[in-house]
């Protein structure tokens, strides 16, 4: 079975606007090698993985693990981004669909441009649109109460009437 492919044209406005591009996903053993040396290296980086990620599948951890990049050194993050870019091919005249070639950094003149091809990498491999599973992720961080920020409740009410209690002599109080 030959692997998914899509043709990605940037709507944006700016230099690269019109420009066609053809992203192809990587093997299956790329792709497990991709997020595994991306995680490895955002652990690397001191960052945890958040159990809504990890409940969501391994979608949402590519899905974090691409937008985590940032938090990575650039000797470690520096390939990851550029795999992700050697799944793209422009398609240097679109009256020549068949024509593609490999990028070169003349072909995208745009930071904006890179981002949407990355993020599109990112859905072709997972099926799932980055913005979305963050999205996602989001909402089901915004929904699940935070253990810590209900015990610093408590624990403030406690020492507010803790402090109430030692604060009242007994000489007031009858």
């Amino acid at each position: 079975m030959a692997r998914k492919s899509k043709v990605v044209t940037i709507d944006a406005e700016g230099r690269d606007k019109g420009k066609q591009f053809v992203l192809t996903e990587m093997s299956a053993r790329a792709a497990e090698a991709w997020a595994t040396r991306a995680l490895l290296g955002l652990s690397k980086a001191g960052v945890e993985v958040p159990d809504e990620a990890m409940d969501a599948g391994a979608a949402a951890i590519i899905s974090f693990g691409a937008r985590a990049l940032t938090s990575m050194a650039w000797p470690d993050a520096e390939p990851l981004l550029a795999e992700m870019l050697a799944c793209v091919q422009i398609v240097p005249n679109p009256s020549r669909p068949e024509v593609m070639r490999a990028l070169i950094d003349d072909d995208t003149e745009e930071v904006g441009t890179l981002l949407k091809l990355r993020g599109e990498v990112v859905e072709l491999h997972t099926g799932f649109s980055v913005a979305a599973a963050l999205s996602t992720l989001g909402q089901a961080a915004k929904m699940r109460p935070s253990a810590t920020s209900t015990s610093r409740k408590r624990s403030g009410r406690r020492s507010a009437r803790a402090s109430q209690r030692t604060t009242s002599s007994p000489a007031s109080t009858g």
